[in-house]
């Protein structure tokens, strides 16, 4: 079988695969995560009602995300898996079919873009936010294709080992981002729209790298040839049996956050949209590393669950949570000591100051949140890992629509307690559900340890 770097990576020492594949997309993501707050920060000074807009699209984005994503390590997985069989032709067609699909599917999602309006004004925003908010989607929901097969495409090679490339891919994309917004937004005058075609144009660019390294470079581990392509049902239920139930995971936490941003306008108004969206920004870039062990469990459980490997398995997975833990303990703190000049980041015009008290006290609720995540987005991925992609769905399901919404609206809502009330209950239902998650995980990792043969081993 081809051999690469990555491929050797996957199917070696668990603890230092881990540590190899998933670094590489932390200092990713930080990037990534980074540009994220940059964008934030420059649309700040457009005011409260443009930092309230895009998080009217937080959802959304959400949304875009899951399916790419969905698609992405749905195959993904499956290409680790066959890493594990070593059977890369089987890889390769995955692949493909990966590409394909994505393409479909953003193609389909151009026709959201007349119905974003009305959807936005149901949330209960109004005036120049849901104006601003629609020009800023537009822009994004017509650029769906790009934006699927730029994260497919950055899957494929994380599903080979091969995220040092996908990191460099990632970089350049945020980078190029940070640049262009202000370019965008005040030196040619374009306001919000300008971020929309800041981010639009990195993705593109992005998407070309990729492109060179697939199909003219040729050096990856898979091979992608639309030649002799034919679509093949049993391929595509294995990516979807994944890859569904990843976007639907993803998609309830973006039906999670159109509902959490809904309770928020109800108890804060347009002022409480812009603590929290900007709030979760924060939030999102203190769970990277988290994020980033995600990766390196679902593509190096994906191989030892190919090779029959349950001891591998197992090592991989509690070594990723132990890590996570401590790295996320380590930011809740630093992002406790250090919250004043973070969130003055986001409130340093006149227009925005008004919402520092609330977004601090934001930021002391959710110190609980960073170090108990891993609990739950580490054995989440574990399950994509070793094909139960319905108790990954599972436990996004618990955590975000069965436990945080409802207690976010009790304590917040009904027990009228305003913004802290939902800090408040997000905490409690996150808390319950990732303790559940965690003992889920240690359940099936004990049952594949007498399990988990050659001979039990099967793909579609």
């Amino acid at each position: 079988m081809k051999t690469t770097k990555g491929v050797q990576n996957l199917l070696g020492d668990p603890k230092k695969a881990i540590v190899k594949v998933s670094v590489p997309m932390i200092i990713a993501m930080s990037f990534q995560s980074l540009y994220n707050i940059i964008d934030a920060i420059w649309v700040a000074g457009l005011g409260s009602d443009a930092l309230a807009a895009i998080g009217l699209f937080f959802p959304f984005s959400f949304a875009l995300i899951a399916l790419s994503n969905g698609v992405g390590i749905g195959g993904s997985s499956a290409i680790s898996r066959r890493i594990g069989q070593k059977n890369k032709s089987a890889a390769d067609n995955i692949a493909v079919h990966s590409v394909v699909l994505g393409i479909i599917i953003g193609i389909l999602l151009i026709g959201a873009i007349p119905f974003l309006g009305n959807i936005f004004s149901v949330i209960g925003a109004s005036g120049t936010t849901v104006t601003m908010a629609v020009e800023y989607s537009t822009i994004l929901f017509g650029g769906a294709v790009i934006l699927l097969f730029t994260n497919i495409a950055n899957a494929i090679l994380r599903g080979e080992g091969d995220t040092k490339r996908a990191m460099y891919a990632i970089i350049l994309g945020s980078v190029l981002n940070i640049v262009l917004d202000p370019i965008f937004i005040y030196v040619l005058n374009m306001g919000i729209a300008g971020a929309a075609w800041a981010t639009l144009i990195s993705m593109l660019i992005t998407s070309l790298l990729f492109v060179y390294w697939l199909f003219i470079k040729k050096d990856t581990f898979v091979n992608i040839h639309f030649k002799d392509f034919k679509m093949n049902l049993n391929i595509i239920k294995e990516i979807f049996s994944i890859g569904i139930p990843a976007s639907v995971s993803q998609l309830t936490m973006a039906t999670s956050m159109f509902l959490l941003t809904a309770i928020v306008a109800k108890a804060g108004g347009n002022n409480g949209i812009a603590v929290f969206s900007t709030g979760w920004r924060i939030v999102s870039m203190g769970i990277i590393p988290m994020v980033g062990f995600a990766t390196g469990v679902t593509a190096v459980t994906g191989a030892a669950y190919g090779s029959a490997n349950p001891e591998k398995l197992e090592i991989s997975y509690k070594y990723a949570i132990k890590m996570g833990i401590l790295i996320e303990l380590v930011v809740a703190v630093l992002i406790l000591l250090f919250e004043n000049q973070i969130a003055y980041l986001f409130t340093y015009s006149e227009s925005s100051v008004h919402i520092l008290g609330d977004l601090l006290v934001f930021l002391k609720y959710m110190f609980v949140f960073y170090p108990t995540m891993p609990l739950a987005v580490l054995t989440s991925a574990m399950f994509q890992g070793v094909s139960r992609g319905k108790n990954s769905l599972f436990i996004s399901f618990l955590r975000t629509i069965i436990l945080q919404v409802p207690m976010a609206y009790l304590f917040g809502v009904t027990f009228n307690q305003g913004l802290t009330g939902v800090w408040f209950g997000m905490i409690v239902g996150h808390v319950i559900a990732v303790s559940i998650a965690y003992l889920l995980g240690l359940y099936t990792i004990k049952q594949l340890k007498t399990t988990l043969t050659p001979e039990t081993v099967k793909f579609r």
